[in-house]
């Protein structure tokens, strides 16, 4: 059975950063209006896919655009190891005590407070995580949903997440088939 796999909506870091420009110290940047606009239209393309249950990253863009797809309709589940590559302020999480503070229907229980890499800092004290730790934690993160069974399966996340799981780029909100 399948899996999805779909990229959160336009984030406050995303609006305000150009490649080239520096980083604007946006720290787990929320959805935009913009992005909440993207996340209602990608629920109505999901509405027919059969989802019987949802995997999101714990940054704040992937779950408002998770709870904004999917709220009422399947469970989401947060795990922490797809999320994005740390190399700007936004991909910095924020404590698992907090984000239970302000997401009441989910669960971090499972989650350490300290759930995204730590590690050598660049000039903005942004700690930057080597690409060979990301691509092992992303070849782990593909072993786990191999061994996943409830399916039809969405898996929200993050453009660098989807590039190196499944090769390829994605827009905001896109919803893609995971050929894994």
């Amino acid at each position: 059975m399948a899996i999805y796999l779909i990229r959160h909506g336009q984030s406050e870091f995303n609006a305000a950063h150009k490649d080239g420009d520096p980083d604007p110290m946006i720290f787990d940047a929320p959805l935009t209006p913009k992005g909440r606009l993207q996340a209602e239209q990608a629920k109505a393309a999901a509405m027919d896919l059969g989802i019987m249950q949802v995997i999101t990253s714990p940054l704040t863009r992937a779950i408002q655009t998770a709870q904004t797809i999917f709220d009422d309709i399947a469970p989401i589940r947060v795990v922490a190891e797809h999320r994005e590559l740390l190399s700007y302020s936004c991909d910095i999480g924020r404590p698992a005590s907090t984000l239970k503070s302000e997401f009441l229907d989910l669960s971090f229980d499972h989650l350490e407070e300290i759930w995204w890499h730590q590690g050598l800092t660049n000039e903005n004290g942004v700690p930057l995580e080597p690409k060979d730790v990301f691509q092992e934690r992303i070849r782990g993160f593909a072993q786990d949903l191999a061994r996943l069974t409830e399916r039809p399966l969405a898996v929200v996340g993050h453009g660098n997440t989807f590039r190196e799981l499944a090769g390829f780029s994605m827009a905001n909100c896109e919803i893609r088939l995971y050929p894994g």
